[in-house]
């Protein structure tokens, strides 16, 4: 599907949510769009690794990490997982490491920047929660559509 999300916020405007504008792309596909899965956690990537194993079917995995600045919740080898097993993107509401191998994997990533350092794993998260992050409010089963200038999020899928 072909889309630009400044069209789709031309033709829908006030029935979306839209993130303000501080996430970066690092992924090696900067347009995608899917639906929602959501996780909440804090500098612990376990919950994450478990969803990208799993079969993505398409949907767009969003992670509100609290925005710390402290380790990555996402490199490399996660990356290569969400690509493998079918996630359309990541949004990561916190940082990623492994620039490069980020950029090798036929999946969109978005997240606030890098950082070397990785994160713990203590098994903690939360999954299909409403998040609140970025200005908006996001819900498992949200639609997400991203491209180079943003992002936008829907209740329901759009008919482009």
């Amino acid at each position: 599907m072909t889309y630009a999300v400044t069209d789709i916020s031309d033709k829908f405007g006030e029935t979306l949510r839209y993130p303000a504008p501080i996430f970066q792309d690092f992924g090696g596909s900067s347009r995608f769009f899917g639906q929602v899965k959501t996780l909440s956690t804090f500098e612990d990537n376990s919950l994450l690794r478990q969803c990208v194993e799993t079969p993505g079917c398409g949907m767009v995995l969003v992670v509100d990490g609290g925005g710390s600045p402290n380790c990555a919740l996402f490199g490399g080898n996660l990356a290569k997982l969400a690509a493998d097993n079918g996630w359309a993107g990541i949004i990561i509401h916190g940082y990623v490491r492994d620039r490069l191998e980020l950029q090798a994997e036929a999946v969109g990533i978005k997240a606030l920047g890098t950082h070397p350092r990785k994160s713990e794993k203590r098994e903690l998260g939360i999954l299909d929660i409403g998040l609140n992050f970025a200005g908006i409010r996001i819900n498992p089963h949200d639609w997400v559509y991203a491209d180079e200038d943003g992002m936008v999020f829907s209740d329901r899928p759009l008919e482009l």
